[in-house]
């Protein structure tokens, strides 16, 4: 949500077109920002570059829908990869702050893998094939080999092979000959290659679209044996060949598979009985470094931020024929996108065609040159946006470093779980750059230079779905009707629809409309339904007939603000009655739990449960409290639910001082409730339940110690005792429950 909030903010402000533009000179300075040319993702339709994320599965833009092209561009990056080990290892510092799965979403993002580089040798020709794996213990198990559509062994192939260039056209444009990517590989016919351990083994090697060109070789080893993705694509390109299995369970206790993915132990020839770590270490030594040797491989690569679109902050980059790359002085930021251009580009950025802006003098040398057309990935703005909080007025840093050690890192962040990954990984690199090499941030009260200390990833709001059973199709509200109101039929046919609970989307016809909820409930009731309905973190399900609970507990409210007596005095009332020391102890509890919530928990559903406790709890003592008591039990109220129903809370405030208008007077003005220690000194007051031979008979409040006396006294007299043991003798007291049930066993 910031992300797209700062893309707005980035259209319209200098200022912060300027420091995002200081924050690249600073990287490029540090060597964190270079240009290389690079095979990216290009939309044909949008005509700009999109990241790995934003093309579906099948190869299709997310924002146009159009086949997505590959195409070779010079490129923008920033060297994320320089703090690797840093963004993995510093993951341990948050363990007890932000969610696990974010943690683990972003570990398997930088993907550190430690495992050996093996080179298979292609036969007949004077080259091998390397390929990384962390599984050395099955090298036994290979059975093909499958390369990348850019591996440079399939570009050369492909320069004399009509069928192989065609089947990498349709891979990198996303189709197969089905219309979708699938498991289905173009076997190189006549080029095979050799295990490296096993030379008389000979491995068909494929060109498969599954092989990512960015990890490891470009080169996969097929182990259909151990391998789930390797077994898929094996059964589906040589379909009723032997599968080899090399590696077992180590315990006959363990269940049997299909296929074995753990470590076990080898079952094959000399190193039958090793273990996998064993048959590792063997399979060193017997290669040598001319065919094996340990390594480590990452998935991260290094950020791309080039992007050819008119929106963004503007490159502050000239490119000059005689001094090569210079950047924009200073003293010349922001440089600001040119208006009355054609925002669509023809093959490459829309600012190509503003030639009055293109066209500069080099900085430098004072020769005509051009700036750089490229805009910055947006993702840019919204990673340090956090850090210019802090001093957003600073005209010529990014911010200041004494504030930056006073007020870094950010303590709460809330955000969707959309951002797990790539924004919160920005964020991370960018706040180790600023604490780090570019020593803007100097201090760091947390050692790893984390930008958040504690993370709050919220739920997605999922919507009532309906869909026709027969097809599928998602159904409008305008085709639904209703023999009762929860049972919906299909207009056109009568039929049941199928009904689920989805993320909302236009396409699904499950929105709902902010502003008619307000319109019809109120944006107290709304916004107290929504943080009622569920945990901060879970997904809720929408049920907007459910907002009518929280509406009749917000009148109760303002029921009881009106009716309540005013009670002038400045001081905490006496707590003397029974019903006293209840309503006393539920409100403190109530200040206790609500003030954990907003400070440490969250947890806004308990919130809101809690303050309906309370009210219900006044409701039931006010016979037997003061009217001090109750005034001050529903001022505290009103000031804990204040933050969540403002208005609500204000309208009530009124009522309840009469329309007295004191300075300060209003309900967000009054400070903070405070748990009152008082309580913890008074007599403890429980409800006891007295069950005669075993059933409960009735039920007496005891203050203060209870023992067997105290009780019998209590019960003496009460017309349920006298009608169930009267004139019976009591042969044995059994307290139970903690002292809440006492039993007398009669005769």
């Amino acid at each position: 949500m910031f992300g797209l909030l700062l893309q707005e903010v980035t259209t319209c402000s200098p200022d912060y077109y300027a420091h995002t533009q200081r924050l690249f000179l600073h990287l490029l300075k540090h060597d964190l920002a270079y240009r290389a040319s690079s095979a990216v993702n290009w939309d044909p339709v949008d005509e700009t570059v999109l990241a790995n994320e934003q093309v579906s599965p099948s190869g299709h833009s997310w924002r146009s829908g159009a086949l997505v092209e590959k195409k070779e561009l010079e490129q923008w990056f920033f060297r994320i990869t320089a703090f690797k080990e840093q963004l993995l290892e510093d993951l341990e510092s948050l363990k007890d702050t932000w969610p696990e799965r974010v943690r683990t979403m972003q570990r398997n993002w930088i993907g550190k893998s430690v495992g050996a580089k093996v080179r298979f040798p292609v036969v007949e020709r004077s080259e091998v094939v390397e390929v990384f794996t962390t599984r050395l213990d099955t090298l036994l198990g290979v059975q093909y080999l499958a390369l990348s559509v850019s591996h440079p062994l399939v570009c050369r192939l492909a320069e004399t092979n009509e069928n192989l260039k065609r089947f990498i056209d349709n891979t990198k444009t996303g189709r197969s000959e089905e219309g979708v990517k699938s498991k289905r590989g173009f076997c190189l016919a006549g080029v095979v290659a050799t295990n490296p351990l096993d030379p008389a083994a000979l491995l068909p090697i494929f060109v498969a679209d599954y092989v990512q060109d960015g990890y490891g070789e470009g080169a996969v080893m097929g182990v259909p044996g151990h391998d789930t993705r390797d077994h898929a694509f094996w059964r589906e390109n040589c379909p009723g060949k032997e599968i080899k299995t090399v590696v077992e369970p180590s315990s006959s206790k363990e269940p049997s598979y299909d296929i074995f993915t753990d470590h076990g132990v080898l079952t094959c020839g000399e190193y039958k009985g090793l273990t996998s770590a064993e048959a590792h270490q063997k399979f060193l030594e017997k290669l040598g470094t001319e065919w094996a040797e340990e390594t480590t491989q990452w998935r991260l690569r290094d950020w791309l931020v080039s992007r050819q679109r008119y929106w963004g902050t503007p490159i502050p980059i000239i490119h000059c024929s005689s001094c090569g790359t210079v950047p924009v002085p200073e003293k010349d930021l922001p440089v600001l996108l040119p208006e009355g251009i054609n925002i669509r580009g023809r093959g490459g950025s829309p600012l190509a065609s503003a030639e009055e802006w293109v066209n500069v003098a080099c900085p430098s040398c004072g020769e005509l040159a051009q700036r750089d057309t490229d805009t910055m990935d947006t993702f840019i703005d919204s990673s340090w946006y956090w850090a210019r909080y802090i001093d957003p007025k600073n005209p010529g840093k990014l911010f200041d470093a004494v504030k930056a050690d006073k007020l870094l890192p950010v303590d709460l962040y809330v955000g969707g779980v959309e951002h797990a990954i790539l924004h919160l990984l920005y964020s991370r690199f960018i706040a180790k750059f600023l604490a780090g090499p570019a020593g803007l941030w100097p201090n760091p009260s947390n050692s790893t230079a984390e930008p958040f200390k504690k993370l709050v990833t919220q739920g997605m709001v999922h919507g009532l779905t309906y869909t026709d059973p027969t097809t599928g199709r998602f159904l409008k509200p305008e085709e639904i009707t209703y023999d009762a109101p929860s049972q919906p039929k299909i207009a056109a046919t009568g039929a049941t629809p199928n009904k689920s609970y989805e993320k909302m989307s236009k396409s699904k016809y499950n929105g709902v409309d902010p502003v008619t909820c307000i319109a019809t409930h109120g944006a107290d009731a709304t916004r107290a339904h929504i943080l009622f309905a569920a945990p901060v973190a879970d997904v809720l399900n929408w049920d907007e007939d459910k907002i009518i609970g929280v509406r009749r507990f917000l009148l109760r409210v303002l029921k009881r603000a009106d009716t309540c007596t005013y009670v002038d005095t400045p001081h905490l009332p006496e707590i003397t009655t029974p019903q006293e020391r209840k309503l006393w102890k539920a409100l403190n509890d109530a200040v206790r739990s609500v003030t954990e919530a907003f400070s440490e928990s969250l947890a806004m559903n308990t919130t809101i449960s809690d303050l309906m406790k309370l009210e219900n709890t006044i409701d039931a003592e006010i016979k037997g409290c003061s009217p001090a008591v109750v005034y001050a039990a529903t001022q505290v109220m009103l000031r804990l639910l204040a933050p969540i129903t403002p208005a609500v809370a204000e309208e009530a405030w009124e009522m309840l001082h009469h329309g007295r208008r004191l300075e300060g007077s209003r309900v967000l003005q009054q400070p903070w409730p405070q748990v009152d220690t008082r309580v913890f000194e008074e007599a403890d007051v429980k409800d006891v339940s007295i069950a005669v031979n075993g059933k409960v008979r009735l039920t007496v409040r005891v203050e203060g110690e209870m023992d067997e006396g105290v009780v019998r006294e209590l019960v003496h007299g009460r017309k349920e005792w006298e009608k169930w043991a009267s004139g019976k003798e009591v042969v044995r007291v059994v307290v139970a429950k903690g002292g809440k049930l006492v039993n007398f066993v009669v005769k």
